[in-house]
Parts: C-alpha cells; sequence; structure tokens
C-alpha cells in the first residue's frame, strides 16, 4: 500500500471507534461531526475489506478483524505522537503538558493533596490523569505507554522498567480506640483470633502479613475483603474487626476515634516506589515529575510511630 495514499488521520478516527464502539460518541471524542466520522467509517472499510463494525441489538461491535486492529492502531498513534512530540523546550511555570500517573487511592489520599499543592505553585499548566490499576496492569500500562509513571510498592518488572525509592514504610495494626484490644498491648494470639478487614487489590497485605504467618505456620482469619483502603476507617469504626495497613497512611486515616498497634510478629519494611519505563529516561516533563514526588515524599512529616501505643 502506497502510505501517500492514506489519511493517517483516519487511524486516529478508527481508535476513536474502537474506544467507543458508537459513531457519535467517537465524533464527539475526537471533535468531528456525526457525518464525517460515518464517512471516515466508510473509508476505513474500504481501505481493510472489513466491515470493522457491525450493528446489534445492543449497539456496534466490532468484527474480528476491528478486534485485532486494536493494539497496532495503538501503538502506531502513540509512536506517531512521539515523533512529533518534543520536551526540549519544557520550562515548568509556563509549560502545557498532561501526564498519566497510577495512584491507589491509598497513595492518593497520601500523596496527590501536598503534589497538586506543589504542581499548582510550580508549574501551572501540567494536569495528571490519575488511574488505580492492580500492580501486574500498572506494568503492562508502562510497557504500553498507557501511563507514564506509578507509584506502587515491589512490582514484578522487567528490566525495560525503571524504579526509585520514594517512601519507606512498614505495617501497622489499626481497630477502634475503644476496642477490647486498644488498651494493651497486641499478642500473636489475639491477633489471630480476631476478625479481620483485608484490602484485597492491594498486595501490602499479602507480601507482609499473610505470608509472614504462612511461613510461621499460623494464618488469621479474614471477615471481609474489599477493594479499596479509604473503606477501612469507617468499617472498623462501626464493627470490632481490625485491620493491617501500611503505616504512613494509617497515621492520616486514625483520626480520634481509632488506633495502631505495632505488629505482635516481625514484618519487614518496605519502600513506595516510582515506576517509568527506560524510554522514558530522558522525557524532561516524566523527569521533572519524578522530582516533584521525591520534595513531596521528602517533606511528608508523618512520624510513622508517633501514635502507636507501645
Amino acid at each position: 500500500m502506497n502510505l501517500r495514499s492514506v489519511d493517517l488521520n483516519l487511524l486516529v478516527a478508527l481508535d476513536a471507534l474502537l474506544t467507543e464502539q458508537h459513531v457519535s460518541r467517537a465524533a464527539s471524542r475526537i471533535g468531528l461531526s456525526q457525518p464525517a466520522m460515518s464517512n471516515a467509517l466508510g473509508r476505513l472499510r474500504l481501505i481493510f475489506h472489513d466491515d470493522l463494525f457491525v450493528r446489534t441489538a445492543s449497539g456496534m461491535l466490532p468484527t474480528p478483524r476491528a478486534e485485532q486492529l486494536i493494539e497496532p492502531v495503538r501503538q502506531t498513534l502513540r509512536q506517531i505522537e512521539q515523533v512529533f512530540e518534543s520536551d526540549l523546550s519544557f520550562e515548568p511555570a509556563s509549560s502545557v503538558a498532561r501526564i498519566s500517573i497510577r495512584l491507589s487511592d491509598l497513595l492518593g489520599y497520601l500523596l496527590l493533596p501536598p503534589l497538586l499543592t506543589d504542581i499548582g505553585r510550580t508549574a501551572p499548566g501540567i494536569s495528571l490523569d490519575v488511574v488505580h490499576l492492580s500492580p501486574a496492569r500498572t506494568v503492562d500500562a508502562l510497557d504500553r505507554d498507557d501511563i507514564q509513571l506509578a507509584v506502587s510498592m515491589s512490582l514484578d518488572h522487567p528490566s525495560s522498567i525503571r524504579s526509585e525509592p520514594l517512601l519507606s514504610d512498614s505495617m501497622v495494626c489499626m481497630m477502634r480506640r475503644d476496642h477490647v484490644l486498644a488498651s494493651r498491648d497486641l499478642t500473636l494470639d489475639e491477633f489471630l483470633t480476631q476478625k479481620h478487614l483485608k484490602v484485597s487489590m492491594s498486595p501490602t497485605d499479602t507480601r507482609f502479613v499473610d505470608n509472614v504467618l504462612t511461613e510461621m505456620g499460623l494464618q488469621r482469619t479474614i471477615a471481609v475483603n474489599v477493594p479499596h483502603w479509604l473503606l477501612v476507617p469507617r468499617i472498623l469504626e462501626k464493627t470490632d474487626l481490625i485491620s493491617v495497613l501500611p503505616g504512613r497512611i494509617a497515621s492520616l486515616l486514625q483520626g480520634q476515634t481509632l488506633c495502631l498497634k505495632s505488629l505482635p510478629f516481625v514484618s519487614a519494611s518496605f519502600d513506595w516506589s516510582a515506576y517509568w519505563h527506560r524510554r522514558r529516561d530522558t522525557n524532561r516533563v516524566v523527569k521533572w515529575l519524578r522530582g516533584r514526588l521525591k520534595f513531596v515524599c521528602n517533606d511528608i512529616k508523618i512520624q510513622l510511630y508517633q501514635d502507636l501505643e507501645l
């Protein structure tokens, strides 16, 4: 095929159609009229010799050929963007840029308020798209360039992904301040006999609690799994459940109604780290954001054990 005869803007239209699976929404997504998007779909059908989308009772569905095109089209568009993308003139105070970053709700609660304050003061033209992905999906998103930066812990990643420690942490136990165990040291037997609230999406509970207990031939009782950290304080306030959380976020969440206790067994500390793909090693925008994250983390004055009742 002679590329000079192909309008590469059709790839933008195709990506929008593959994302929205609806002509009007796809048109709105990239600023085209509905007739113009319908015309683009007609041209795409001729180029690929395939209907690409078929109408069903539930809407437009991609054909098998269209499904095969999803990843190649998105990779091609990212590569084209990188050809025209230049960060050589990046100046934080005056430049406009948007960065996609992975943060859990826990890390967002801890880092976003000071980070956004810092960005608003030093780089008002910088915008963030924050997403919450599982560890495996985080590595995949960095590799695909769906996100440019991630903050997580102990990600299992290939050598193409770089990392840098930001903040050390360790696990603590949280419970109601008027819980029967709140007035004394927590023993291992008491820890095991209590019912626990666990955050199922996070690897911290498994790596730094459950795996440690398994090595000791022990197991705790999980009464409920929840997908988000910010559910934990409200549930603990209203129940006799206890939960294990990273100490830095636990210190922020405890308020007046909850208290923190040291774990009754040895659990290693860990680092919250920044992760990025090596293709972004010299990208000035991403490098700048990594620097602001380090600054914010260095400036966090939470004393991990200041509220532990030892």
